[in-house]
């Protein structure tokens, strides 16, 4: 694991790498009481040849330092980080597995280590990196799953953190997540709003697939404002549409008349399109999959 401890004093210190173990933290640091934490998902693969590859770390380095500035956690050397990340990914290259749809999966983390009790920035933090061989995120593997449109919770509401990868964002959540699966489905989709705008689909960014009057498609996903998490792979997924649909890099298998918005999306007209064979696909796009 990768450790950097930080001081309003003294600045960023020396990065150290050691086995994985126990962090020391005592009772009173404002991690444990105001939840200063934030964090990022990353993957190292394996490609055919046994190369080691990562997917646009750069983008996850800037989303956390849009994170860490959110919440008045210490900012960083995005591209020193990397560097960082790159040695200790070579140290623990022997974890990575072989398989394909596994990889291993890196948590880079951020928390206040303050030993005061108070909601102020605090003057200590710690970024630490920690990793782990992982597999298909859903035990069906890469396989349609079912969501269930929830009312009753929101996942995010506008002013708020939903724009932001924080440790807060995720514990409210899981009640929901294990109603959820109680009644059969794999996930949330999360509504917003008396107008029941698609937000988000568990954890991931969403995107649905419409046939158009002229027999056009239109990919849609939600914009971001500040209720939804930048994704890299959404970001990957609207670049490499929109490449196709311009003519600059065309994809085989996706449809010739393709348009790719960004806009709000309600309940209502997912089912009116669905009611009228116009719904082609729903799927999410997370570090963890494409689904």
């Amino acid at each position: 694991m990768l450790t950097i401890p930080w001081s309003q004093t003294t600045g960023w210190q020396a990065p150290q790498i050691r086995p994985y173990g126990p962090l020391s933290l005592e009772p009173s640091v404002t991690v444990l009481h105001y939840a200063q934490t934030l964090f990022e998902g990353m993957k190292a693969y394996r490609d055919e040849n046994g190369k080691v590859t990562l997917f646009r770390p750069d983008m996850n380095m800037k989303r956390m330092n849009r994170s860490a500035a959110r919440i008045a956690l210490p900012t960083f050397d995005g591209n020193a980080l990397l560097d960082c990340i790159k040695t200790l990914i070579r140290l623990d290259a022997h974890w990575i597995p072989q398989e394909a749809g596994h990889s291993l999966y890196i948590r880079p983390t951020l928390i206040g280590t303050q030993r005061a009790i108070g909601v102020n920035p605090p003057s200590e933090a710690l970024l630490f990196v920690i990793c782990s061989p992982v597999g298909p995120y859903y035990p069906t593997g890469f396989k349609p799953v079912s969501l269930m449109a929830t009312t009753e919770y929101i996942r995010a509401a506008p002013g708020g953190t939903g724009g932001f990868k924080l440790g807060a964002n995720y514990a409210p959540g899981v009640v929901p997540q294990k109603e959820a699966a109680k009644l059969g489905y794999s996930q949330n989709l999360w509504l917003l709003g008396p107008e029941h705008y698609l937000t988000e689909v568990g954890t991931m960014n969403m995107f649905l697939a419409f046939r158009n009057d002229d027999g056009s498609t239109e990919l849609v996903t939600p914009p971001l404002d500040d209720v939804i998490l930048p994704g890299v792979t959404r970001d990957s997924v609207l670049v490499l549409a929109r490449d196709h649909s311009s003519g600059k890099a065309p994809i085989a298998g996706l449809p010739g008349k393709l348009t790719v918005s960004e806009r709000p999306i309600t309940m209502k007209e997912v089912k009116e399109k669905a009611d009228n064979g116009k719904l082609l696909e729903i799927f999410g796009t997370g570090n963890h999959s494409a689904t």
